[in-house]
């Protein structure tokens, strides 16, 4: 899959709710672990696949995210969902800040220095 993102993820764990509703309408609920976030965007590790272009809530304590699944791939250990937030809905460190946060582009500035 070629990159396509103009803004760079920032490497992330964290346990979120996502809500979405089925092909038939019914409401889902399941448990997934963030994997990377942008104010645009994030990807999340689930068990369950959500079909492309289902409306999504990533929700984290009082807090939530509003987006649409842009992809949907299994890798041997889950699914792999890519969500673009919706505009009104973009993310921000003030907002949710994931319990394990890191910036790889910070590290490699980080590297160059010290070089």
């Amino acid at each position: 899959m070629r990159e396509k993102r103009t803004e760079q993820r920032m490497l992330c764990a964290d346990l979120v709710e996502v809500h979405w509703s089925d092909k038939s309408g019914r409401s889902r609920r399941a448990v997934g672990n963030l994997e990377d976030i942008s104010a645009s965007g994030a990807c999340l590790q689930m068990e369950n696949a959500i079909p492309l272009r289902s409306k999504v809530r990533v929700t984290h304590g009082n807090t939530f995210l509003e987006g649409e699944v842009r992809y949907c791939v299994y890798r041997e250990i889950g699914y792999f969902i890519g969500i673009r937030f919706d505009e009104a809905k973009k993310w921000s460190r003030s907002k949710f800040e994931p319990q394990h946060l890191f910036d790889p582009q910070g590290m490699a500035a980080h590297k160059r220095k010290i070089a």
